[in-house]
Parts: C-alpha cells; structure tokens; sequence
C-alpha cells in the first residue's frame, strides 16, 4: 500500500505542475489567473449581476428535454457542496493554517466569473441526446464545436470519464466511512489479501452501493429530483448549526476574521503551503473553472444562455462563502485543529495529534464541543448527503462523457460499464486511507482543470461566444424586453447548432 500511495503522490505533483520552478504549483496559478482574467473580461460579472442571479434562481421552467434552471443549480451545487466543504476545509486550515482560507475565499470570488463563462458555454452548445432526449453538454461538447478541435474534446471526455468515474468519488465515499468511523468506532477488523479493514467501513460501503445503484438507474430527471429536494435541506440544516455556534462565541468572530487575514499574507505555515492549499481545496470545493458544472448548466431549460452561466456563478457563493466558511469558522473558533509543520511536528497543536486533518474530524469535534452528543453524528449525517449527491453528480457527468463519445463510436454496454465502475471506486474509497483518496481526487480534478482551462481561455480568444452572449443579454435586459432570445448567427457564434434550429 506505501509503494501505492507513492506512486499517486508522483503522480499528483506532476498533474499540478509541483515541478519546484514557482512556490506554489503551476495549476495553482492558472487557476488563480484565469479567475482574474474572466473577472476583468467581464467587468465583475459575479459582483454586478448578483440580483439578477437571484432573480433567475425563481424560474422552474423545465420540458421533457431539460430541467428546470435550480434544479440544474441543484444538480451542479450536489456536485460542489460535498466533502471539501466539511473535510477539505480542514485540511486546508491543518496543512496551510488559518490564512487558507483567505485564498478559499479569493479564489471563490475569482472563479465565480469563471464558472459564468464555462456554464455559458455548456448551453450555447449543449445537444439533444439521440438516444434519451435529454439535452447534453459540457467542455467536450465546447472544445469541438467552438474550436473546432475534436481531439482535444476526446481527451477532456476521456480525463473526465476517469476523474469522475473512478478517482472523485473515492474522496466523497471516503469522508463518509471516515465520519462513521468517528462516530460508532471501527467495529472489528476484516483480513484480506489487500490488507485489513475496518468491518464498519465495510458495512458503509455495501450500504452506499446499493442506495447509488438505485438512483443512477433511474437517469438525470432522478438525479435532479432527488438534488433539488436534498441539497438546499442539507445545506440549510449545516449553515443554521454553524450559525448556532458562531452565535454562542461571537465575541470571538472579530479575531478570528483578524486572524485569517493576517496568516493569508504572512502564513505560520508558509506561502505556498497556505496558498496552495487553499486553492487546491478551494478549486476542489467550488469546481470552478475544473469543467464539471458546464454538464449540469447545459441540461437546463432556459431562454437564454447567460441565464445559466449567471446562476452557476451564484452556486460559488453558496458553495465556498457559505458553506466553506460555516466550516471554517466552527473550527477555528472552537479551536479544534492542529497546524502540521511538514515535518512530522505541528505548528499549532490545540488537540491530540493522533487526529488526523485528512478527514471530517475536526469539523465534528468543533460541533461536538459545543453540542456534546450531537457533532459526531450531525457531521456522519451531513456527510452522508453532502457527499452522496456530489456522486450523483459525477455520475452525470461521467455519463455525459460517455454519451459524447458515443456519437461517434458504438459502445454497446458503456453505460452499464461506468455504472459498475463508479460503485466499485465508491466501495474502494470507502474503506481505504484518506490520505491516499485525498491524493486520487486531486490529480482527477488537476486534469480536467488543466484541459478545460485551457480549452475555455482558448475559445475566449477564438470567438469570445460567452462575452457575446453576456453583451446581448444585458441588451436585452436593458431593453425590457418580456422574453429572452437567442440568435446565434446574429451574435456572430458558430456551430450553435441546438439554438439555430431552436
């Protein structure tokens, strides 16, 4: 298992360009600077429009083709909100200390415009399945039509039918065996040829299989359902516990505030720890320019395709400033963490080292601490619906991937073949090291980002489709007009094919 774990470290640093030429990694930075970019190209698009995403947020307009424009927020918000909002947090404040959390929140803020652009872009070119008529999209669906470069489309389906049907849902499936595991303990152990495992894992694991097989035979109508009804309870019920202990320890708010902002620019555990960390899990949390939320923005039903690029870009808020700083605030105001200094010691030592950062730990024992008897299973609960509609999610969007690549080949049992492999990776991460899970999500998430970033600045530059769309829809709004429109052809976009003959 060590020569395993070493090898998915390898790989993780060179899928992030950890290559020792910059302080922090080189996907780090593109990340970073893609946000900025966007951001500037169009003039706070996240900050400017901000009633206008809430305005949007009301319409159910839906058809047998498409969902309606929050369940596809719903169904893209499964996907953001899951374990990096309650595991990943913590491991961003164990590794890069307090002031990762400031880069969270920038890296929120930025990529906020990026996830306009990329969601824009998934129902500017989105299809009707042949096969479901379903609509379908997503970066690989962009990358033929508006570069004209497929190629380069197989290889994000490819990386993506990967990321998301085998490494992703490790994490999500492992934060909830993890969860338990704090709760009910470890039960007796289970001796196998690939090593030995905890028997309750094991039992989690069956449980989480059986309830996923379930709803991803049923399609995206019952994803989305099953989404829209789940994620806005679950997230409510965290925020408001958070709220609770925030309340109860206000006196306190202000300097942990000062204390984030003050460790971001002179950081205990460094620059590039707290800066690397803290974008790594921010990407990992909000998804942000990664390519995964385009799949779910593409499926909507909506007049025009800045409507779903704009609520997509609210979803970062809900993901990352609520969410994220729920968690981030519970754990340092109760103190609940430790700082590790890279070199088996800790910076900062407020509870027994044994305690691993890598995991929903610190996040339980900050509620436990205030609620006795109630964060541990409060946090296995959250988990569990935090991060199995996040699987969902990837489902989805593994499938879309897979429909994609069915246009052109015939793949008899493609579907069937994904569905067994993302319930065998949910099992395998359920019950091994959350330190080697946490390096798996990582290189799916490094790669999809690397190409879809790539992809999305490209086209930017190629014909500029989401800008253009942004500039007719304000025009529109501008104008008063009653309903939406969308004329590709007169915008100057190309291969739009779903819209011209709409």
């Amino acid at each position: 298992m060590e020569t395993f774990e070493n090898f998915v470290n390898a790989i993780n640093n060179i899928v992030w360009g950890d290559w020792g030429l910059t302080v922090f990694p080189v996907l780090v930075i593109l990340c970073l600077l893609a946000g900025l970019f966007y951001t500037i190209q169009t003039r706070f698009v996240q900050v400017r429009m901000f009633s206008e995403m809430i305005h949007l947020l009301k319409s159910n307009k839906s058809s047998a083709q498409g969902i309606s424009s929050f369940q596809a927020l719903a169904v893209s918000l499964s996907g953001r909100v899951g374990t990096g909002n309650i595991a990943g947090v913590a491991t961003a404040i164990g590794i890069g200390g307090p002031g990762a959390i400031f880069w969270m929140w920038l890296v929120a803020i930025l990529g906020a415009a990026t996830a306009y652009i990329e969601a824009t872009l998934g129902q500017i070119y989105k299809e009707t399945d042949v096969e479901t008529g379903e609509y379908r999209g997503g970066p690989a669906f962009y990358i033929e039509h508006a570069m004209g470069k497929k190629w380069y489309a197989w290889i994000f389906a490819i990386a993506t039918i990967i990321a998301c049907g085998l490494l992703l849902p490790t994490v999500q499936s492992n934060a909830i065996g993890g969860a338990i595991v704090q709760t009910l303990g470890d039960g007796s152990n289970i001796v196998t040829s690939m090593g030995t495992f905890a028997s309750i894992k094991v039992i989690t694991g069956s449980v989480l299989i059986i309830l996923l097989g379930f709803i991803i035979f049923g399609g995206v109508k019952r994803i989305a359902s099953f989404a829209q009804v789940v994620v806005p309870f679950m997230a409510l019920a965290y925020i408001l516990t958070a709220l609770v202990i925030i309340a109860l320890n206000l006196n306190q708010l202000p300097s942990i505030i000062a204390m984030i902002f003050g460790d971001a620019f002179t950081p205990m555990a460094g620059l590039g720890a707290a800066i690397g960390i803290g974008v790594k899990r921010g990407v990992y949390s909000n998804e942000a320019g990664q390519g995964t939320a385009p799949h779910a923005a593409a499926a909507a039903e909506v007049d025009h395709p800045a409507q779903q690029g704009l609520v997509q870009s609210f979803s970062i808020y809900i993901d990352t400033l609520f969410v994220c700083t729920a968690t981030a605030f519970m754990i340092l105001i109760t103190g609940t963490y430790n700082v590790i200094d890279g070199n088996g010691g800790f910076l900062i030592q407020n509870i027994a080292a044994g305690i691993s950062h890598e995991g929903p730990a610190f996040t339980q024992m900050a509620i436990e601490s205030v609620m006795p008897n109630v964060g541990n299973p409060f946090i296995a609960i959250s988990l569990f619906f935090f991060s199995f509609t996040t699987l969902l999610a990837y489902y989805y969007i593994a499938e879309s991937n897979v429909a994609y690549i069915r246009r052109s080949f015939t793949l008899p049992g493609a579907m069937m073949i994904l569905k067994i492999a993302i319930i065998s990776a949910v099992f395998f991460g359920t019950v091994i090291e959350a330190k080697i899970v946490w390096a798996l999500g990582d290189i799916g998430l490094g790669i999809m980002a690397w190409v879809n970033i790539i992809g999305i600045l490209i086209i930017f530059f190629m014909g500029r489709p989401a800008m253009r769309a942004l500039k007719d829809y304000e025009a529109q709004k501008a104008a008063g007009v009653e309903k939406y429109t969308f004329d590709p052809k007169k915008l100057g976009i190309k291969n739009a094919h779903f819209w011209e003959n709409k």
